[in-house]
């Protein structure tokens, strides 16, 4: 709580987070880390056997995702940056005191392989006709830096769900409090042997979309580039669904049990079969396509090249909105809470009160005078990460839910608060002692009726308690 907060009450904090995340995956998973060693192995093949019109679809392919990574890939790479230090500083200020070296070393990676990635598309053609084996290894190269980069942050995403045998910053030096202990956590193995696959198998698709963009019906090549690409897509899925199963019997009980709602939403968890049964028949309708691409080509029309690429998308997003999900009400797993409150802080806060330990706030205690103000401080504090007033994922909404007669009564909205984590085990419990919760629930029966936006410091500016 050292920093202002900074909020956006229409669309929600995490929703922020959540949107530049799930594009730079989407960007990252199939057009960085999968697609270099799927045009490598193109341009190889083409090499081989001298097809010069497969190696300039290589090429094109080579185009399209050096454009968008170079652009929104690290646009939204960034951006990942720039929203969580915005919206949890002491979430991602927690993981780079754990994982700085882990970083740092990710950041040079990074910077060699987009410096590669430029070598590898600008000097294509002009290799073609000096030394081609020498292009080739540079794609070689790179597909391995790509893939560094991804192993490395799952690292990092598989320590925030669980933690393993890390012991949290020791004063003395520890095995147990190290970056390898942080880093090879649990879930590390079973994500990155999931993750690899994945990005290889949906980089087969992303090019399968392309094709009919760059190919005519009538020329040969297409269906000779579908043949290609349907059976490297075939010999990834098996192995990715192997690795899904090991990924998912190796995440923490507790969190498997999030995955109806991370899913569907609290509002939906009914769905959640026909959600799964969908993504069945989106993995089976992937299959056929790729059995019917080894076997008749001919046989598929341009549409149903560019539909596997769209449930790539589809699949893409699902799995990381469950991943994000499912680790609530934590963000980093016994240390964090969502809410960016540290789990061993909670006793002190439930004494004190969250308010005396935030430097920017207008309030340090709650007062007659000042119980409206101290209850939106509380609110920023405790709830405004995850929650809105007025906007998605509003309180207002929840609690009209709750009380759909209209009458919102103090005792039962405190009573709900306090226990929330009980009835909804995905949130956190309220850290404040039992003033600041009075004043969190005359905050909210103040907004019971207006359509409010609650501004964050961005605009409203902040008070300084130090």
């Amino acid at each position: 709580m050292d920093f202002p907060l900074f909020h956006l009450d229409f669309i929600g904090n995490r929703m922020l987070i959540a949107i530049t995340a799930t594009i730079h995956v989407i960007v990252n998973h199939p057009m960085a880390v999968g697609a270099v060693p799927l045009a490598t192995l193109l341009e190889w093949i083409a090499h081989r056997r001298g097809n010069a019109k497969l190696d300039k679809l290589a090429y094109k392919f080579t185009f399209v995702f050096f454009i968008i990574t170079t652009s929104l890939g690290a646009l939204t790479g960034v951006g990942i940056w720039f929203t969580t230090a915005l919206v949890n500083p002491d979430a991602i200020g927690s993981l780079l005191r754990v994982f700085f070296w882990a970083w740092f070393t990710e950041w040079i990676v990074f910077v060699i392989e987009v410096c590669m990635i430029m070598v590898y598309f600008l000097t294509w053609k002009s290799m073609s006709a000096t030394n081609k084996k020498r292009h080739i290894a540079i794609g070689v190269f790179l597909s391995f830096f790509s893939w560094i980069t991804m192993a490395i942050i799952t690292g990092v995403l598989g320590f925030m769900m669980n933690t393993g045998n890390w012991v949290p910053y020791v004063r003395e030096w520890s095995a147990n409090s190290g970056l390898f202990t942080a880093l090879f956590n649990p879930l590390y193995l079973p994500q990155l042997a999931f993750r690899t696959p994945f990005a290889l198998m949906t980089a087969g698709l992303f090019f399968m979309f392309l094709v009919p963009f760059f190919t005519k019906k009538e020329d040969g090549l297409r269906y000779k580039a579908v043949r290609y690409l349907s059976a490297w897509t075939l010999a990834w899925l098996p192995i990715t669904a192997l690795a899904g199963y090991w990924y998912w019997k190796t995440i923490p009980g507790f969190m498997a049990a999030n995955a109806p709602i991370a899913m569907t939403t609290q509002d939906y968890t009914s769905w959640y079969p026909t959600i799964l049964t969908i993504l069945l028949v989106m993995v089976i309708f992937v299959i056929l396509v790729s059995l019917l691409g080894i076997i008749r080509s001919r046989w598929l029309p341009r549409v149903v090249l560019l539909v596997p690429f769209i449930i790539c998308i589809a699949l893409l997003g699902s799995f990381e909105r469950m991943r994000e999900f499912v680790r609530k009400p934590f963000v980093i797993k016994d240390y964090l809470y969502a809410n960016g409150l540290r789990v061993d802080h909670y006793p002190l806060y439930k004494e004190d009160g969250v308010l005396p330990y935030a430097s920017f706030t207008g309030t340090r205690e709650v007062t007659e005078s000042n119980q409206l103000q101290a209850g939106h401080d509380v609110f920023m504090l405790t709830c405004s990460r995850c929650h809105t007033v007025g906007g998605v994922n509003s309180v207002n909404k929840k609690f009209k839910t709750l009380f759909p007669d209209g009458v919102w009564k103090s005792e039962q909205i405190s009573a709900y608060i306090a226990n929330k984590h009980n009835i909804r085990p995905f949130m956190p419990p309220f850290p404040g002692n039992d003033r600041e919760l009075e004043a969190l629930t005359a905050y909210i029966i103040e907004n019971q009726n207006r359509k409010i936006r609650v501004e964050g410091a961005q605009t409203a500016g902040f008070s300084n308690n130090e």
